[in-house]
């Protein structure tokens, strides 16, 4: 299941169902957690569910409205219609939907989608772990899992990291776009991460292999392009740390 077709079915969620007892729903929901993007916009939908729902709750019923709905008639009154009780729950509900909606769906700032904006997500998602597509510690499954899952498998990874084993992978999404990201251990419950992507889909992106160096965080990352590709490694400790990762063996 892709982004699209779980944005499909995550529209048509509502607040009190039964939708967690569903699989479908439940492995859209996972490509959310994977997709930021679609993670960000099916929280708002929730929001948007949930407010609708509870402006609804608190509208007052008119006094015998039930009985005269199951009556079938009404007294004859000579008040205006749209100030009788019935009618005023109905323009109020009208009116708190269509408030709603302007403030849902009011236009966005434009995101930021730049090189940096990319890196800076995936490395903050990474502090708080990664759930993995497959998990291994062999590199050659890994590159074949993403290869097979058309993700990016062509990258180079330099001399050192090919020696450590892996943790695992998965093939993520940012705006769309596809972005492979390995996993490596490094013992006592630490990890290299890796990112992969297309250098030509990100504004911005390094242009060189000379690896460029920053602090996110609890993270340092450092970005490099090679051929085509993209790269940030992001992990624990310094930038000399990670340079002895990166550095010729």
């Amino acid at each position: 299941m892709d982004s699209r077709q779980a944005k499909e079915i995550l529209m048509r969620s509502r607040p009190e169902t039964t939708d967690a007892a569903d699989a479908e729903f439940v492995e859209a929901l996972e490509q959310a957690r994977r997709d930021p993007e679609l993670g960000r916009w099916f929280a708002q939908h929730r929001v948007f569910q949930n407010t609708i729902r509870d402006r609804l709750r608190q509208l007052p019923v008119p006094p015998g409205l039930k009985e005269r709905i199951l009556a079938g008639s009404s007294p004859v009154e000579i008040t205006v219609w749209w100030r009788r009780p019935a009618f005023a729950a109905l323009a109020a509900a009208a009116a708190i939907v269509s408030l709603a909606a302007v403030v849902f769906f009011r236009p966005q700032p434009t995101e930021d989608r730049s090189f940096a904006a990319f890196r800076n997500r995936m490395v903050r998602s990474a502090q708080r772990g990664y759930a993995m597509d497959m998990a291994t510690t062999n590199l050659s499954e890994i590159r074949a899992f993403l290869g097979a899952h058309k993700g990016h498998a062509d990258y180079v990874l330099p001399a050192r990291l090919e020696r450590l084993p892996g943790d695992g992978c998965a093939v993520l999404r940012w705006h769309d776009r596809k972005i492979s990201m390995v996993c490596f251990d490094l013992g006592g419950h630490d990890d290299l991460y890796l990112f992969v992507t297309d250098r030509s889909d990100f504004p911005g992106a390094p242009s060189t292999r000379e690896p460029q160096f920053t602090r996110i965080e609890k993270l340092t990352a450092a970005s490099w392009s090679a051929g085509d590709k993209a790269y940030v490694l992001a992990g624990p400790g310094d930038e000399q740390f990670l340079r002895g990762y990166l550095a010729p063996p």
